[in-house]
């Protein structure tokens, strides 16, 4: 089982912005999760779960991102609590016999049991440091950093190269200005 697939789940909702704003919009992300099979289940209480699940994750990312380990693994085991995960065995799609996570009950059950199970795994595997929000001013958005070296900092290579150009720029600016003064 790719458990950073999982994970995954738990990074698209917490950079899901107003998609969770309508029933639409949700449906759209689940299908951006790969759930399109999931997304004509979808009802008004799912949508609320995965509200509040998305507020939660972003608080674990955050905690995270200020390298607060322990409150970040004490949101994630509160969240194992509140969204209990049932694995079952499973076989699709011509693969060999393979655990997934909870293929039964409500809509959001299933996503937040992946998605917290997924993070669960990769912080105990990896380190919480593998989470972070985006270092790019103004984008707040999470990322998992699954590099070799546990360098990644920003939530996507459009954002690193904005913040990059950035600071060129200001560098180029303070080299001109100090330039000026002599």
């Amino acid at each position: 089982m790719d458990l950073t697939s999982y994970a995954e789940l738990a990074v698209l909702l917490v950079n899901s912005g107003d998609a969770l704003d309508s029933p639409d919009g949700a449906r759209r992300l689940l299908v951006e999760a790969g759930r399109a099979d999931q997304a004509e289940r979808l009802t008004r209480a799912d949508l609320q779960t995965l509200r509040d699940l998305r507020h939660e994750l972003i608080a674990v990312f955050a905690a995270a991102a200020r390298h607060d380990e322990q409150s970040a693994v004490d949101r994630l085991n509160a969240l194992l609590i509140r969204h209990p995960v049932h694995p079952q065995i499973s076989r699709h799609d011509g693969q060999r016999w393979h655990l997934h996570l909870t293929e039964g009950g409500r809509l959001s059950d299933e996503y937040a049991a992946g998605a917290i199970m997924g993070l669960t795994a990769l912080v105990t595997e990896l380190g919480v440091d593998r989470l972070g929000l985006c270092q790019a001013d103004r984008c707040e958005r999470g990322y998992l950093d699954t590099s070799s070296n546990r360098s990644r900092r920003y939530c996507s290579e459009r954002c690193a190269s904005r913040a990059n150009v950035a600071a060129y720029r200001a560098r180029r600016r303070d080299l001109s200005g100090a330039a000026r003064r002599a």
